[in-house]
């Protein structure tokens, strides 16, 4: 049953590469060169992460990888290039809430990481404080990237502006307080939610950045 899931979400990811690789090229050949350069980029942002993990030596969950090249593919390709974001009315709330949540659970493992995963080191509710921060952060970061591009290069990923940054930074908030709370969850023993089952993932397959880490879940 395992098996065969695992073998599910490696298709899927190989799928959306194989199609974003195939729409950059059938965009060359037909003069659309901004599409094949936004598949070319998905495909790239897509990837990215196999490889940074290599860098770092870190061992990524398959769900992680699908999941970032599900939200790679929906954020830049159908995002952008199929102009989803105007079509689809809640297209950029699920979008920013689902990558808030995301940087929320990375904030907790990095900060979790710094303790060398001695869960005993600073209190549940801190280190999951410490996860929110950087998860905002990261969202904070990401509005002023978008206000730059588009006073620089003039371009519309603000759309409607101050209402559009604020309403982005709302859903940041909702979704780096569920990432943040998740890790609480997992250091106060609790094994329940998709979530959490990630982060316990991401421990045991990176034990030598945990290894203070007591408490670790029965395979």
């Amino acid at each position: 049953m395992i098996a065969d899931k695992v073998l599910k979400q490696s298709r899927v990811m190989l799928v959306l590469w194989g199609l974003l690789l195939l729409s950059a090229i059938v965009a060359m050949f037909a003069g659309r060169w901004s599409l094949a350069f936004v598949a070319f980029s998905t495909l790239a942002l897509a990837i990215a992460p196999v490889f940074l993990a290599s860098r770092l030596n870190l061992t990524l969950p398959l769900p992680f990888l699908v999941a970032t090249t599900l939200f790679t593919f929906a954020t830049v390709f159908m995002g952008e290039a199929f102009d989803f974001y105007e079509k689809v009315w809640w297209w950029d709330i699920a979008l920013h809430g689902g990558s808030a949540v995301g940087f929320g659970l990375i904030g907790f493992l990095f900060v979790f990481m710094l303790f060398e995963g001695d869960r005993y080191a600073a209190p549940p509710a801190a280190i999951a404080f410490m996860a929110f921060c950087v998860a905002i952060t990261v969202g904070t970061m990401w509005e002023n990237f978008e206000y730059l591009m588009d006073l620089t290069f003039g371009l519309n990923m603000q759309k409607s502006g101050l209402q559009d940054t604020m309403g982005d930074l709302l859903v940041d908030s909702v979704g780096a307080l569920l990432g943040a709370l998740s890790g609480y969850v997992f250091l106060k023993g609790h094994r329940t939610g998709v979530t959490t089952i990630l982060i316990h993932q991401f421990v045991e397959m990176n034990k030598r950045l945990y290894r203070k880490s007591k408490d670790r879940l029965r395979k």
